[in-house]
């Protein structure tokens, strides 16, 4: 199967190359997408391809009409995808082949990844690689038998042209490759159920760990390459996994990363807030699009970090994340938009990546005066800063004392000194034009940005992140769910859409709980309940033991995915997972440990090897081997008991809270009038109560 898929793509491969031009938009035509919400759909509404959207209509009409698909994936914030748009797709003699010989569909991968799942799955069975603008030709059933990244005008044309000829004139050829390429994608897809595996032990995870951790860059952090993702849920687990087995190395690692990323260009020093990824190995160069998802992981990172070293910088950054996406990303409403393009126009009028962010040493000299000769060596304002024509990304290299000592000037005033010049930039920086702004509110992407504002509240205690929190978990609440107690994907100016996806649940979960844990309000505890049984009902499948992606009132795609590999943001399987772990420990008898515990001996063959992929599912194991405590405060002072109790990081245990006895069972009969205790418990069997969050974190500890 792999060698004819092979030979096809070899025929059909072509030379990639890249330029970049002016966004120029024309209303000569108009397709079918100007009825969609997507801002990414949107850019192409007036496209002379006749583009689609995905729909079951769609495919129907390309069976009848036995034409192939043309299947174009991408994201609003996507830098190639509006260049092959530019090149490719505002083209007429382009749209005039792809018109004529296929049915157009364009795809948002944000609202749709169940569907760019699968086509990313067959692109890197075909090619070893993908990315985005990813382009699919498809049959009209929907199996696919080419694909391609960016591709130049010339070369799209080539091979469109030489696919409906194939099409045309070996039919049969395209079949059996779309039928071999389909059996693949299924099998790479399939959870055996390993009913009869052992636990996971602490010994095979530190051999994992110690596999895994040959690949750190000990110098600059995150791993030894280029590009460099900040991958939150790695360092994650490995706080967790550092301080659970009092583990300096990797300790010392995970700083160093957090530490770099903070002072890479990847951050973004005048505004706050992280960009997707950096194309170099010291974190400098970003790749400019600024997503939600990156940022509300990473404010949960750098808030537990807090908690764990009181290390000043990780609360600054999460200070100005959270400021850059109230700034940025906040909707009236209280949802959270999606993301900010990588682009943005210059100033002669033309669309360049990273625009609206770089400097220019003049300007950064005429703005600064005084000030600019310390704020060039504090943000390297030299080779090491230069990124291209001339312009810097701001990035450290030294600490604040290292630059002190160099200028003989104390701490406090050096760092008064940047701040200052920071809102000098930030002033100035305000009048080019801004990224465009993807304001789509996706329910899973706020799930994690839910999630960070809660762990900053829990950390770092600043109130108005609860305030916040607070307000996104009432627009979830009041937009999103339905009756039914089933989620929305989407919300766009006053509208849900979209049948939510496993990830969409998996990430609301896990924020109810965590915000349950931080106010006791049982409303959010019992919502996120609510959407767990749900989903046992719709997304869970006996014989694998794990939750496909789709439920089972959607339509069926090729293959029902299920996912369990954590990439950028921790694989849908694995949140649930941890999801139904937490919740065994308040309802017991729901069976949901057993659930929890068979879906890890399902992926843990893969642990040994790739840990970093599976780094999510390790905190079970961790959950597993070691005390998992169930802490109880009850009683009239259980709120400010619980919040100081709370802002440790205890990663093994959850949290619950009453001024009396409360509904869920680790509540009950736990009530002494004039006294508030304090329970610690392992699977409901419960120490001797104490009165102050001392005495019960040494029962932690013992």
């Amino acid at each position: 199967m792999i060698k004819r898929i092979t030979i096809l793509w070899v025929i059909l491969s072509l030379t990639q190359g890249c330029t970049q031009k002016t966004k120029n938009v024309n209303h000569k035509y108009t397709n079918a997408l100007v009825h969609e919400t997507s801002p990414y759909l949107l850019q192409h509404a007036h496209n002379p391809v006749n583009w689609e959207a995905w729909k079951p209509e769609v495919l129907e009409r390309a069976k009848k009409e036995d034409k192939p698909l043309l299947i174009s994936i991408g994201y609003a914030a996507c830098h190639w995808c509006h260049v092959m748009e530019k090149e490719c797709f505002e083209d007429e003699e382009v749209a005039k082949m792809m018109n004529e010989n296929f049915i157009n569909i364009k795809i948002d991968r944000e609202e749709r990844p169940d569907v760019d799942q699968i086509y990313m799955d067959a692109i890197q069975m075909m090619s070893g690689n993908g990315g985005w603008p990813l382009n699919i030709v498809a049959l009209p059933d929907g199996r696919p038998f080419w694909g391609a990244t960016y591709v130049p005008k010339d070369n799209w044309i080539k091979s469109l042209n030489r696919l409906v000829e194939l099409y045309k004139t070996d039919k049969p050829r395209i079949v059996q490759v779309a039928t071999d390429l389909s059996n693949g994608i299924n099998a790479i897809n399939l959870v055996q159920n390993q009913a009869d595996a052992d636990t996971y032990s602490l010994e095979q995870l530190e051999k994992a760990v110690a596999n895994w951790s040959k690949h750190f860059d000990n110098y600059l952090g995150g791993y030894k390459r280029a590009p460099k993702f900040m991958m939150p849920n790695n360092w994650d687990f490995l706080l967790h996994y550092a301080t659970a087995t009092d583990n300096d190395e990797i300790m010392e690692q995970v700083g160093t990363t957090l530490t770099r990323m903070a002072y890479g260009g990847v951050y973004d020093h005048v505004g706050g807030g992280f960009s997707r990824y950096a194309v170099d190995n010291k974190w400098h160069v970003p790749h400019f699009e600024k997503m939600l998802y990156d940022n509300g992981q990473l404010t949960s990172l750098y808030s537990k970090a807090y908690a764990v070293t009181k290390n000043n910088l990780y609360k600054n950054v999460v200070e100005e994340t959270i400021e850059f996406v109230k700034e940025e990303l906040l909707d009236k409403s209280g949802g959270f938009y999606s993301s900010l393009d990588a682009d943005s126009l210059d100033e002669h009028g033309e669309l360049e990546e990273g625009a609206y962010y770089v400097w220019t040493k003049e300007e950064l000299k005429q703005l600064l005066g005084a000030d600019y000769d310390i704020f060039k060596d504090y943000f390297n304002i030299n080779s090491y800063g230069l990124w291209e024509n001339g312009n810097y990304v701001l990035i450290r290299d030294k600490s604040d004392d290292e630059i002190s000592q160099k200028h003989n000037i104390e701490p406090s005033d050096l760092r008064q000194k940047m701040k200052q010049s920071l809102n000098i930039l930030k002033k100035e920086r305000a009048k080019r034009a801004k990224p465009r702004l993807d304001d789509k509110i996706l329910t899973s992407w706020n799930g994690l940005m839910l999630k960070g504002l809660v762990d900053a509240y829990r950390y770092l205690g600043n109130e108005e992140y609860l305030e916040l929190a607070l307000k996104n978990a009432a627009f979830i609440e009041k937009e999103v769910i339905k009756n039914d107690s089933s989620l929305f994907r989407n919300h766009k100016e006053g509208k849900s859409s979209i049948n939510a996806f496993l990830d969409d649940y998996a990430t609301v979960i896990e924020a109810y709980l965590a915000l349950y844990e931080v106010t006791f309000d049982e409303k959010w505890l019992m919502l996120g309940k609510k959407l767990l049984d749900y989903t046992k009902d719709h997304f869970f499948n006996d014989e694998s033991g794990m939750f496909f992606y789709t439920s089972d009132e959607d339509n069926s795609l090729i293959r029902k995915s299920i996912e369990t590999y954590d990439k950028e943001i921790s694989s849908s399987n694995s949140i649930m997972a941890k999801n139904l772990l937490k919740y065994h420990k308040l309802f017991s008898e729901e069976g949901y440990g057993e659930m929890a515990e068979q879906m890890v001996k399902n992926v843990q063959v893969d642990f040994d090897e790739s840990a970093q992929g599976f780094t999510n599912w390790l905190h079970l194991v961790l959950y597993k081997n070691q005390n998992f405590h169930e802490i109880a405060v009850v009683g009239e002072n259980f709120k400010n008991l619980g919040k100081e109790i709370a802002s440790n990081y205890l990663p093994n245990s959850i949290l619950v809270g009453s001024p009396k006895e409360g509904n869920i069972e680790l509540l009950k009969s736990r009530y002494n009038e004039g006294q508030t205790l304090v329970f610690v418990c392992i699977e409901g069997a419960c120490k001797l109560p104490v009165t102050s969050a001392q005495q019960a974190l040494g029962q932690l500890k013992n």
